[in-house]
C-alpha cells in the first residue's frame, strides 16, 4: 500500500442521523487513508428520494467534522471528481446505462412487485435460493416495445453472465467466491429512473478513483454483483474489505436501545469525540497498546491485519471507560466549557480552576459536574440516606470536635485531620466518612482534602454545625 494509491471513502445515505455503526465505518476508512498518507472522500448517496432529507445531510457533515473526520474530497471541499451527491450525477449515470445497453448487458423488466414476490415464494417453497427467474430477459424486442406502448413501468436489469465464478480477495476475509448462476439478474435502475445502489455505488467508486472500500459484511454478497458491473463497463474496481457487524452487549443482535444510539444523542449527553474515536477504533480492530491515543496515534497504529472477522460486541462499559479517559486528558479550559451553563451558574469565578481540578476524577458527563457544583456551592444541600446514617452514627460530639478543629486549622487538611484524630481517637473510615457526609451529603466523591480547600469557609462551618444538631 503506497501513498499514491490510498484513497478511501465514506458514502452514507442521508435518511437519518449517524449512529455508531456507520460512524465506525467512516472512522476505519479515515484511519486507513491517514495511515497511508492518502485521501479520505465523502460522498452522499441520496438516491432514495422519499427518505433522503437535506437536514440529515447537513447533520452528518457537522457530526463528521465534530469527530475530526474531515474529508479531503466531498461536499463543501474542492475536488476533481464531483459532484459528490448522487442526486446531482444523473447525467453521468445515463451515459453508463447507455454503454451497458449498447453492449446488450441490460434489459427492461416489467415484472410487478406482486409477481416478483410470488416467484420468490415459489422458489423458497421448492428449496431453492430466491433470485430473479429471468422472465423479462427472454422477451423479444417487439414484446418490449408493446409493453412500453401500454405505459408499463420498467426497471433496468443487469444481465449476469452464466457459468462464471466471481472471485476476489477480501482485505479482511481472504478469498471469496460466488457462482454467477446463484446471483440472478439484478436491478440497476428503478422504474422511476433513479439508480439502484449496486450501480451508482460501484460506478462512483471507479470514477472517483477510490482504491480501498471498508464496509459492513452485510454488503459482502453485493460485491460480486458490483465486480461484474465494473467489468462490463471496463472500469477499475477498488479493493474491498468487509467489516464484522456490531452485536449487542449479550452477543446477540443489537437491542433497540443500543442500535438507536445516534451520534447526535451521544453528543447531547456530553460524550467527547475523542472518547468515541478511541472506543470505535477498537470495536473490531485491535491495537498493540490498549491506551489512550490521539487521532494521529490511532491512524498510525491502524492496520488492516488487525481487523477481526468475529462480530464486534458493543460494550457500554468500555465506552464509558474511554469517556472517563477523555475527561482526564482534556485541558482545564476545554473541560470547563464542556461542563456548561448548569455548572457555570453555581461556581464563583474565583473557584473555577480549583473546582475543575477537584471534580475531574469524578465526572463523566456535564450532568455529573453540575451535580457537584450545586452540591458544593448551593445554599441548600440534599443529604443522601447513606450519608444521614453515617452522620447519625458519628453523633453530635464528633462534629463538635470537627468544628473546633476546623476553626483552628481551616483548609489545612492534614492539620485538621491530626487535630480531629487527637480529639476523637478515631482514624480511617470512621474519621473520614462522617466528614465527607457532612460536607458533601455523599459518602463518595472527590478527594476530601480538595473539597475542604474548595468549600467557602462559611459554607463548610455551617454544614459541620448542621450535622452536629
Amino acid at each position: 500500500m503506497t501513498t499514491e494509491n490510498v484513497k478511501t471513502r465514506f458514502a452514507p445515505s442521508p435518511t437519518g442521523y449517524l449512529h455508531l455503526g456507520n460512524v465506525r465505518t467512516a472512522l476505519f476508512n479515515a484511519l486507513l487513508a491517514r495511515h497511508g498518507q492518502g485521501r479520505f472522500l465523502l460522498r452522499i448517496e441520496d438516491t432514495d428520494r422519499e427518505r433522503s432529507r437535506p437536514e440529515y445531510t447537513a447533520a452528518l457533515l457537522e457530526d463528521l467534522r465534530w469527530l475530526g473526520l474531515d474529508w479531503e474530497e466531498g461536499p463543501e471541499v474542492t475536488g476533481t471528481h464531483g459532484p459528490y451527491a448522487q442526486s446531482e450525477r444523473t447525467a453521468i449515470y445515463a451515459d453508463y446505462y447507455q454503454r451497458l445497453e449498447d453492449a446488450d448487458c441490460v434489459y427492461p423488466c416489467f415484472c410487478t412487485p406482486a409477481e416478483l414476490a410470488l416467484s420468490r415464494k415459489a422458489q423458497l417453497a421448492a428449496g431453492r435460493p430466491p433470485r430473479y427467474a429471468g422472465a423479462c430477459s427472454r422477451l423479444s424486442e417487439a414484446e418490449r416495445q408493446a409493453r412500453f406502448a401500454r405505459g408499463l413501468p420498467a426497471t433496468l436489469r443487469f444481465r449476469v453472465p452464466t457459468g462464471r465464478t466471481v472471485a476476489f480477495t477480501d482485505l479482511i476475509r481472504g478469498l471469496q467466491q460466488m457462482a454467477s448462476d446463484d446471483i440472478g439478474d439484478f436491478v440497476i435502475r428503478r422504474a422511476d429512473g433513479s439508480p439502484q445502489f449496486f450501480f451508482a455505488n460501484a460506478v462512483d467508486d471507479a470514477l472517483m478513483a477510490v482504491s480501498y472500500v471498508l464496509r459492513g459484511e452485510d454488503h459482502l454478497t453485493n460485491t460480486p454483483r458490483q465486480l461484474l458491473l465494473l467489468e462490463a463497463l471496463e472500469l477499475p474496481a477498488p479493493r474491498y474489505g468487509h467489516l464484522s457487524l456490531i452485536v449487542g452487549s449479550d452477543g446477540g443482535p443489537l437491542s433497540k436501545r443500543e442500535s438507536a444510539l445516534s451520534l447526535r444523542e451521544l453528543r447531547t449527553v456530553g460524550y467527547w469525540p475523542e472518547a468515541l474515536l478511541n472506543y470505535l477504533a477498537r470495536l473490531g480492530h485491535s491495537y498493540e497498546r490498549d491506551v489512550w491515543m490521539t487521532p494521529t496515534e490511532l491512524a498510525a497504529g491502524f492496520n488492516l491485519e488487525r481487523l477481526g472477522r468475529a462480530p464486534a460486541r458493543y460494550d457500554e462499559a468500555q465506552l464509558l471507560h474511554w469517556q472517563s479517559e477523555a475527561v482526564q486528558h482534556a485541558s482545564q479550559e476545554r473541560l470547563w466549557d464542556w461542563m456548561g451553563p448548569a455548572t457555570h451558574e453555581w461556581v464563583p469565578a474565583e473557584y473555577q480552576e480549583a473546582f475543575v481540578a477537584t471534580v475531574r476524577p469524578n465526572v463523566r458527563f456535564p450532568a455529573d459536574a453540575a451535580f457537584w457544583a450545586e452540591r458544593l456551592f448551593g445554599a441548600e444541600m440534599t443529604v443522601s440516606a447513606d450519608s444521614r446514617a453515617v452522620i447519625e452514627q458519628a453523633g453530635s460530639g464528633f462534629f463538635g470536635h470537627a468544628l473546633v478543629a476546623y476553626a483552628a486549622h481551616g483548609t489545612d487538611y492534614q492539620g485538621l485531620i491530626d487535630e480531629l484524630k487527637r480529639r476523637t481517637g478515631l482514624k480511617g473510615k470512621a474519621l473520614f466518612m462522617p466528614l465527607r457526609a457532612a460536607l458533601t451529603g455523599e459518602t463518595h466523591g472527590p478527594e476530601l482534602a480538595r473539597i475542604l480547600a474548595l468549600l467557602p469557609p462559611a459554607v463548610a462551618g455551617r454544614r459541620l454545625q448542621t450535622a452536629g444538631c
